[in-house]
Formats: C-alpha cells, structure tokens, sequence
C-alpha cells in the first residue's frame, strides 16, 4: 500500500525519499526517481511532509517514536506526518501528541481500498488536514475529514468491523446453502441481487468458491483490525458479539499458520466447522 501511495506522489511530480525494512520495497520507487534512506530518521531529514504506511501499532511505535533512529526525531520544526496506518486510536493520539512537542503537526489517515481511487479517513487538527488536503487527494479519490487525532483510526477500524465480520456471516449463509443442498455457484449468483448483497460478499465467488483465497490483503492484517476493533468496542463499553466470534476464527487460521494467505482462507475454518465444502475445484 505505502509503495502504490509513494507511485501516486511520484506521479504527481513530488520528489520523495523512501525507506522500508525490505529494500526491495522501493525498488519500483528508486527506478522512477525516489532517493533511498537507510533509516526512517534519515527519509524525513529536510522534509516538510511525511508520510508512513505501516502494519500495525508496533511498527507505529518504532518507526515513528524509536530511538535515534526514530522519524519523528529527524522531523523537523512544522512539519507535517500523515500516517496511513490502521492503528489503534489511542497509539495515534499517542504519537500526535508527542508530535506536538517536537513542533510536529500529525494526521492520522488509514484508507480503504486501493490508490488513486481509495478513501481516506483523517483525524487530527482541522487547519492541518485544510494545510494538506491537495496532497492527500493526490492519493485517494475521497477524503474525509472525521475529527480529532485518533478519530480517523476509530474510523477505519468501525468500517473494518462490518466489512470483515460480515464476510464471515457470508461464508455461514453459503455453507448454510450448500448443507441445504443449495449449488454455491447458483447462490452466489443470487446474492449480489438480493437481502445479502454487499461488498464484503465479493470475497466468496472471486477467491473462495476457486480455492484460490487471493485478495488484497492478508489473514494477517484483517486479523490485526478486527482484533483492534473489538479492543476499541470493548474500551468504549459497545457491545462487539459478533466482533468477538469473528475475532477467535481469524486467529484460528492464523494458528493455521495461514497468516501471510489471503484473508477469505477464514472460510477453510468455517468449512471444517460445517463438514461441507464452498470449493468447487
């Protein structure tokens, strides 16, 4: 995600200096103009604007508020860090606060779905994101500005909750079909046009019924932020059953060591679960 983001500020003529764990990262990157760094300190030296793209809290925590290798060490005086993380709100509010006391100005910016035609969801200081929203539209189609700092998170992770709850509740009617006597081809053709349509939906006919299970994003990373949703909702006293039963069956697959998979190889769990199969290979 960070590298298709990069791709886009390149596009639009903005000199960018990267740096990932994985060199091989930025290659794509390098070969189109961007300067490498070998640390996260040395990417934000001289820069007014930084952008981070990490998996999840801990990598926010050392990437950004690390020892002298740290970006917010190198950041300097009114500069501007967007961080496109899904995080927890409460690390966000964390480094925005700790950014202000380096004379640093920080928005908190996950996105959903892909650059340049994604949604971006921002909290943080509303003269900053008025500052900065050009450039946030030079990577997302649709940004929305949603509060203060860690609002944005909070954001991302409620539209993570019904997105990947509901695949699961998907997979269960499907399997319900199918214990039915029910072709899941014929049924997947009629839910896009009936009560179950959605989007979280797609996932079955595209990547479960061939046994594919490739997506956009790994068991991994859906694991993280449902599990940060359920967190939150659990802090905010809201109730999350349906959060939680979700929650236990994307770590199931994780402990599958499916992890780096594609996220709709949930279903294997759910399949073993109901005796019946949705792979028509």
């Amino acid at each position: 995600m960070g590298s298709l983001m990069a791709g886009c500020l390149l596009d639009a003529g903005i000199h960018l200096t990267v740096h990932d764990l994985r060199s091989s990262a930025a290659e794509s990157l390098l070969e189109r103009g961007a300067s490498w760094a070998d640390t996260p300190r040395q990417a934000v030296d001289g820069c007014g604007m930084v952008w981070a793209s990490l998996p999840g809290p801990d990598q926010v925590v050392s990437a950004l508020l690390g020892d002298e290798t740290g970006a917010l060490v190198g950041m300097a005086n009114g500069a501007v860090l967007v961080d496109t993380t899904t995080d927890d709100p409460d690390v966000a509010r964390r480094v925005a606060a700790t950014c202000r006391q380096n004379g640093v100005a920080m928005l908190d910016a996950p996105v959903s779905g892909r650059p340049p035609n994604m949604t971006m969801m921002v909290g943080g200081d509303r003269s900053v994101f008025d500052q900065v929203f050009a450039d946030l539209e030079k990577v997302a189609a649709r940004v929305f500005y949603v509060g203060e700092s860690g609002a944005g998170c909070a954001a991302k992770l409620a539209t993570q909750y019904m997105g990947y709850t509901n695949l699961i509740a998907a997979i269960q009617g499907m399997l319900i079909g199918k214990a039915a006597g029910i072709d899941p081809a014929v049924l997947a053709e009629i839910v896009p046009v009936s009560a179950g349509a959605s989007r979280a939906f797609n996932a079955i006919p595209n990547a479960i019924l061939d046994g594919s299970y490739q997506a956009g994003g790994t068991l991994d990373i859906v694991a993280k932020d449902v599990a940060l949703a359920c967190a939150l909702a659990a802090r905010l006293n809201v109730p999350a059953t349906t959060g939680s039963a979700a929650d236990a069956l994307y770590r199931a697959a994780q402990e599958r060591g499916w992890g780096s998979d594609g996220y709709p190889v949930v279903a294997r769990i759910l399949e073993e679960l109901a005796g019946q199969s949705l792979n028509e290979s």
